[in-house]
């Protein structure tokens, strides 16, 4: 799958941060039986890699993916763990350097007009809009969607269930990402049920 295709899958990416290993099958199962199943390990914890690894072996049906790469080296660790995209909050010449190199397909995290021309000079044209709120929200990506008719976003970063629609509403962009799906008193929890029923409820929300 190139970056636009994970992109298209669903109408929310959730941004996930596993601190027990124990819960990274389960709760990769039940994102899935809400209809969601493009899940962003984030590499925030120290078993990011280790839950990558055994979602990608036990959850056959979840497209996982790493989130929060910010060093090159990472680019190889997660590509053997069996990530199958990778997503950072910003862009360096070393990373294009390691997406390259690796072929993992990337979804880079932007901010302003000139990262965007920098991403797309390096290749990319599929770009996280990141911090999403505190970069200008829709307003933003309204703007940038004059000078860059060809980019499609992820706008990541206070983006939730009620003002997902309105971005999911523009043309330039494709999903949004959140963290709201997994909320960490759920996940200590175990309490799978309220997990899945949150992802039923994002993979219907569609543009207002």
């Amino acid at each position: 799958m190139n970056v636009l295709d994970v992109m298209r899958t669903g109408p929310v990416i959730p941004v996930i941060a596993i601190e027990d290993l124990a819960h990274a099958v389960s709760l990769a199962k039940a994102l899935v039986a809400g209809g969601v199943r493009v899940l962003e390990v984030t590499l925030r914890t120290a078993v990011g890699l280790d839950s990558i690894r055994a979602i990608a072996r036990e959850v056959p049906d979840a497209i996982v993916g790493v989130g929060t790469l910010t060093r090159p080296e990472e680019f190889a660790k997660a590509l053997e763990a069996g990530a199958r995209f990778g997503v950072s909050p910003g862009l360096t010449p070393s990373m294009i350097e390691a997406a390259h190199q690796t072929g993992l397909p990337l979804l880079p995290g932007v901010m302003t007009p000139s990262d965007v021309i920098a991403a797309r000079l390096a290749g990319f044209q599929q770009l996280k809009l990141f911090p999403a709120q505190q970069a200008g929200g829709i307003g933003m990506l309204k703007a940038l969607g004059g000078p860059f008719p060809d980019v499609m976003f992820c706008p990541t970063g206070g983006v939730s269930v009620d003002n997902a629609p309105d971005f999911l509403a523009l043309p330039n962009v494709a999903c949004v990402g959140g963290s709201w799906l997994v909320p960490k008193a759920a996940a200590v929890a175990g309490d799978w049920g309220k997990i899945t029923a949150l992802a039923k409820e994002a993979s219907a929300l569609k543009p207002r």
